[in-house]
């Protein structure tokens, strides 16, 4: 919907100003945590882990915090407490849906938190499976279309990637659909796939040394809800402040989406 932002692009937004507040760090922290406890502290084998790590110097973080993060994950630092994923779900103001997914070693503890965040914003924790039905799960790969290759004593080379050559690579790479998104940075194009075929797709796009921006693996709404009262919009993006705070969440998602006009008054 041209003018609107899906939840997607709201965090895009949100990040910009995470980042300010020196959250970035963290979240990229925790996403390396995870993967190194899933998948083990050997990136060679771990797609996961490789990905996060990526990111993780994307964003600057020095490589001893990278590798402390994969030793806490892995077990192999600090405390040996158990650390268990868990997805949480409940609603919002309006009755937005919302997926949370977090890493703890403590239950009764996140659960506590995650229902003091929600009851003091307007919202509610819910049982398991109340709104994960509206939900899909589903492997994102994001291609810068501008790409600029720097050749040795040589002015860098931008090129532009036509739809017609990426549409093609995606389908080698098993996409079942894309979009093309602008952002701040530059316009994208984000391939969905199935979660059990993102490591396919990644590196068919990275064969072709096209610039990847993101892999994740993302909840996908199956449908919206439009938010167009600022005092609702401002009640659920403090919502989603408020839960990702908590130091054992790992991601937020939610199923509304409002106005960029709105987007930039309440961020304002």
């Amino acid at each position: 919907m041209a003018g609107h932002s899906k939840w997607a692009n709201i965090k895009r937004q949100k990040a910009r100003v995470d980042a300010v507040k020196g959250k970035v760090f963290t979240k990229i922290s925790r996403e390396l945590i995870v993967a190194a406890r899933t998948g083990g502290g050997d990136p060679t084998g771990n797609f996961q882990l490789r990905t996060a790590i990526d990111k993780a110097k994307a964003a600057g973080i020095p490589n001893d915090n990278i590798d402390r993060a994969i030793a806490k994950g892995a077990g192999t630092w600090g405390s040996q407490d158990t650390l268990e994923a868990i997805r949480y779900e409940g609603y919002g103001p309006g009755g937005v849906a919302i997926l949370i997914e977090a890493l703890t070693d403590n239950r009764n503890r996140t659960a506590a938190d995650l229902r003091a965040a929600f009851s003091k914003n307007g919202g509610n924790l819910g049982e398991t499976g109340c709104v994960g039905w509206m939900f899909d799960q589903k492997g994102v790969v994001a291609v810068a279309l501008t790409q600029v290759k720097a050749g040795k004593g040589r002015k860098a080379e931008v090129t532009e990637i036509s739809e017609e050559e990426l549409l093609d690579v995606f389908l080698v790479g098993g996409a079942e659909t894309y979009e093309i998104v602008d952002t701040e940075e530059g316009a994208i194009a984000e391939a969905f796939t199935e979660a059990s075929q993102l490591e396919l797709l990644n590196q068919t796009v990275r064969d072709r040394n096209y610039t990847i921006t993101q892999t994740e693996l993302r909840w996908i709404p199956n449908n919206t809800l439009e938010v167009t009262d600022p005092d609702q919009a401002r009640s659920l993006l403090k919502l989603m402040d408020a839960l990702e705070d908590l130091d054992d969440v790992q991601t937020v998602t939610a199923n509304f989406e409002m106005a960029d006009e709105l987007m930039a008054l309440t961020l304002a």
